[in-house]
C-alpha cells in the first residue's frame, strides 16, 4: 500500500472508530481509500467549477471532499442514517456540499436537488453493487438532465454495460446503457483500494450521455420489452422468444422479413440497430 493510501486508510479507520460505526453488509458498504482512484474518477468526469455533481452513497465523504474541491456544487445522497453525523462532521467546512438523507432508488432527484444543483448534472458514485442496475435504469428513465455518469461498479457489471453483440456479457443491460450513453471502462480497481475489501474486482466506468439516441424507435417501451423478452431465455430463437408479443405467426414472420432479421437467430446476436428495426416493424403491424 502506498504511503498516501496508508494515511487515507488510517484516517478512515480513525473516523470509523471515533463514531463507533459498523459496516452494514446489507447496504454493500466498501469505502474507497485510494487517492489515485479518486483522482481517476474526477478526471474521467471532467468536472469544473461550473459543474454540479450528484453523488450516491458518499460513505464517510472521501470522494465527496474531492468532488467539492473540483466542482461548483455537490449533493450527496446517503441512505444510512448512522453515516449522517459522520458526514456532517467531515463535510462541515465544505460550503458547496448539500447532504441529503434518503434512498436514492426512491428519491425524486429533481425535487431533492431543488434550486441547489444546476442542470445538466454529472453523477459520480462508488455504487453499492446490489443497486447498480436499478439506479442506472432510474437515471436514464426518469429523464434527469445528466451530462456524464462516472461510477465505480463490479467488474462483471461494467463488462455487461460495454459488451458488444455475440458475447456472453451482451444483454438487456448492454442495450439499455448503449441506447442512452456511450460506455467506456476507465480503470480496473482491485479490492485493496477499499475498506473493507470486497471479494470482487471493481471498475470505474464512464457513461457519456448521448445527445441523440443511436437509433430511432417508434415506441420506446415496446423496444425495451422486445429486448427483455429476447434475453429472458438466451438459448431460445427470436421466433420463440417473441411469442409474448401476441402476434400471429404470420404477423411475426412479416415483422422479421421486413426488418431483414432471420427468426432463428438469438437475441444475443442482434445489434441495437437490428432490435430497433424489429421493434418498429412490430409497432407498424399493431397500428
Amino acid at each position: 500500500m502506498k504511503m498516501n493510501d496508508l494515511i487515507k486508510s488510517i484516517r478512515t479507520r480513525s473516523i470509523i472508530e471515533k463514531y463507533g460505526f459498523r459496516f452494514n453488509k446489507s447496504l454493500g458498504q466498501n469505502f474507497l481509500i485510494d487517492d489515485l482512484v479518486l483522482k481517476t474518477i474526477i478526471e474521467a468526469a471532467e468536472i469544473t467549477k461550473d459543474d454540479s455533481v450528484l453523488e450516491i452513497g458518499p460513505g464517510i465523504g472521501t470522494l465527496t471532499l474531492e468532488l467539492s474541491g473540483n466542482a461548483g456544487k455537490v449533493m450527496a445522497i446517503e441512505v444510512d442514517k448512522n453515516l449522517i453525523p459522520i458526514l456532517s462532521d467531515v463535510l462541515k467546512d465544505a460550503g458547496n456540499v448539500k447532504l441529503y438523507e434518503g434512498d436514492a432508488l426512491k428519491v425524486n432527484i429533481k425535487e431533492a436537488a431543488g434550486d441547489f444543483l444546476n442542470f445538466p448534472i454529472t453523477i459520480c458514485a462508488n455504487l453499492p453493487y446490489y443497486i447498480t442496475t436499478p439506479l442506472i435504469t432510474k437515471f436514464f428513465k426518469e429523464s434527469i438532465d445528466v451530462k456524464n455518469i462516472v461510477v465505480m461498479v463490479q467488474k462483471e457489471v461494467a463488462e455487461r454495460m460495454a459488451a458488444q453483440p455475440g458475447g456472453k456479457d451482451y444483454g438487456a443491460l448492454s442495450l439499455l446503457v448503449q441506447y442512452y450513453s456511450k460506455p467506456r471502462i476507465v480503470a480496473k480497481v482491485p479490492p485493496h483500494c477499499f475498506m473493507p475489501r470486497p471479494k470482487v474486482d471493481s471498475v470505474v466506468i464512464k457513461l457519456e450521455i448521448n445527445k441523440r439516441p443511436p437509433v430511432e424507435v417508434e415506441d420506446l417501451e415496446l423496444f425495451f420489452s422486445i429486448i427483455r423478452d429476447s434475453f429472458n431465455q438466451r438459448r431460445k430463437t427470436l421466433s420463440n422468444s417473441l411469442k409474448s408479443l401476441k402476434l400471429s405467426k404470420e404477423e411475426l414472420n412479416t415483422a422479421f422479413e421486413k426488418s431483414g432479421i432471420d427468426p432463428i437467430r438469438r437475441g444475443e446476436t442482434l445489434s441495437i440497430e437490428e432490435f430497433a428495426r424489429v421493434s418498429n416493424e412490430v409497432y407498424n403491424l399493431r397500428k
